[in-house]
């Protein structure tokens, strides 16, 4: 795999473009976690994710990270499926988690994402799950719709 600027390009338009699969999924998790917490949660249109998605390739640090993992993931097969199942969990967790962002978010996205990964099947190769989980976690984990957000932390700390 060679990642360039085109590469990234690429790759950006093909997680924008894939916004009719990842959507349903990313408000499917959205909707399972907030019964599980007892808590509403906004869902996400496709239009707000795909200002998303450009938001997150707009950083050419996290965008050809994020690119590479979704290069490695889209060619992913392993013969079998099983042998594999510890590559393609690692990729996507990591992809979720760079998706997301820094701490905290990086480390829910990655709980998330093997959360979405249970209920997610997708044809194609050993990668293809993976894929739309981590997009689906990482990506619902940075957009704002969780209560919890939406207000200030009562842990911030002002030296006025």
């Amino acid at each position: 795999m060679e990642l360039t600027p085109e590469t990234v390009a690429e790759e950006a338009r093909w997680v924008r473009d894939r916004s009719s699969t990842v959507v349903p999924l990313l408000n499917e998790t959205r909707a399972e976690l907030g019964a599980l917490f007892d808590t509403e949660v906004a869902t996400v249109s496709e239009e707000r994710y795909r200002e998303e998605v450009e938001t997150v390739f707009a950083d050419g640090e996290v965008a050809v990270n994020v690119a590479g993992y979704v290069g490695l993931l889209r060619g992913l097969d392993v013969e079998g499926d099983y042998p594999g199942f510890v590559v393609d969990e690692v990729l996507g967790r990591e992809l979720a988690a760079a998706v997301a962002g820094g701490q905290p978010l990086s480390l829910l996205a990655q709980a998330t994402f093997h959360f979405a990964d249970t209920r997610t099947h997708t044809e194609g190769a050993a990668g293809a799950d993976d894929l739309d989980a981590a997009l689906a976690a990482g990506f619902q984990t940075r957009l704002p719709g969780w209560g919890w957000r939406d207000r200030p932390s009562p842990f911030a700390v002002s030296f006025d």
